[in-house]
């Protein structure tokens, strides 16, 4: 407990801010934690370490990452898990905020030059961890990937039953998310929505990245088929040289057109139970939506999956198999291009999978 309350901040606290941004955050804040308007920050820190103390109780546990440095071309998902959390909070059926049993753990504080803790020097990792954790150099991490895994692995000892779901961010930030579920659950298989691979082993040198988190996540489960990526569209290599390199099983756009829905969830369920898996594991990148569909976004592509399709497949993939761990990214509530319906309409969107993946199965 003691880390997660030096590692985390409240709800939305995890970006940095003095003066702009301040007052928007502290209102939902108070919204979450169901406070009065005149209440101040020593009343939200409090109201979140309450919150922690029901961990032990917790059905679903949420996790905001709002880290952009692992993204590539536009930046500006590290807004999103406020926005997500006022999303849901604006819907006055949703579990979220009023069902006990889901418990935010706040924010991963997020140093935003920063990304993964084999990328920091001995001298920025002393100076940045006098600043999150004063003097008494505490071991803890000072990444934001590093920070959210420590964080996940505390919350599964407090909270060994809790499904984590993470709030992205750029979708590096599935990397530790990922691999924190695996080390609960290593028979899990993984059913990945995007418009893009992420299978690089590296990008420009880097390790941990949007780029490449699926091939370090195909990897830690031995390459063994228990991949499957639905709505790619945009990758430098047809989907016969992914699956034969690296044994995953991608559903391009042709047969998510030819098969359907149900077709392509019960393709994905038959995958998992000829391999093993006990439990799921969903990472949904909102880009993997057409982008008249979702706009706000860094990487927009048109001709994808619509809603419908994505909660669908997880609805039919959740009936067979216990859900393990989640995580909703890849949304940038300022980039949307002027549209009259944007951010809106891509927060509405990533909103629906949360709720579903919130609710009890």
């Amino acid at each position: 407990m003691n880390a997660l309350r030096a590692m985390l901040r409240p709800a939305g606290g995890g970006v940095h801010v003095v003066s702009t941004g301040v007052a928007e955050r502290e209102a939902m804040q108070r919204r979450l934690y169901r406070l009065p308007d005149h209440a101040g920050a020593e009343a939200i820190e409090a109201a979140w370490v309450s919150a922690l103390e029901r961990l032990p109780s917790a059905r679903v546990v949420v996790l905001g990452v709002p880290s952009d440095v692992g993204a590539g071309f536009v930046r500006g998902a590290n807004l999103a898990p406020a926005a997500l959390r006022s999303a849901l909070l604006d819907r006055p059926t949703a579990a979220y905020g009023r069902d006990p049993s889901i418990v935010d753990l706040g924010d991963v504080r997020v140093v935003p030059q920063l990304l993964s803790e084999d990328m920091v020097s001995e001298g920025q990792r002393a100076a940045t961890r006098r600043a999150l954790y004063g003097d008494d150099q505490a071991p803890w991490p000072v990444a934001p990937l590093d920070i959210a895994r420590a964080a996940l692995d505390a919350c599964a000892l407090l909270a060994p039953k809790a499904v984590p779901i993470v709030l992205g961010g750029d979708h590096s930030v599935a990397w530790p998310a990922f691999a924190a579920a695996y080390a609960r659950c290593p028979s899990l298989g993984l059913l990945h929505f995007d418009a893009h691979t992420d299978l690089l082993e590296h990008r420009l040198g880097v390790r941990y990245c949007f780029a490449t988190w699926a091939y370090h996540a195909n990897a830690l489960l031995g390459g063994d088929g228990r991949v499957v990526q639905v709505g790619v569209r945009a990758s430098a290599h047809p989907r016969e040289h992914w699956e034969r390199t690296l044994g995953v099983r991608q559903f391009r756009m042709d047969e998510v057109d030819a098969l359907g829905s149900a077709g392509i969830a019960d393709a994905t369920i038959e995958r998992f139970q000829a391999r093993g898996v006990t439990a799921v594991y969903v990472s949904d990148d909102i880009d993997g939506l057409g982008a008249e569909w979702a706009l706000s976004t860094g990487t927009p592509e048109p001709g994808g999956l619509s809603p419908a399709f994505v909660r669908e497949v997880i609805a039919r993939v959740r009936a067979a198999f216990p859900l393990v761990g989640a995580d909703v990214v890849e949304v940038a509530p300022p980039l949307h291009g002027e549209h009259p319906e944007e951010p809106a309409r891509t927060l509405g969107h990533a909103a629906d999978v949360l709720e579903d993946l919130m609710g009890a199965e």
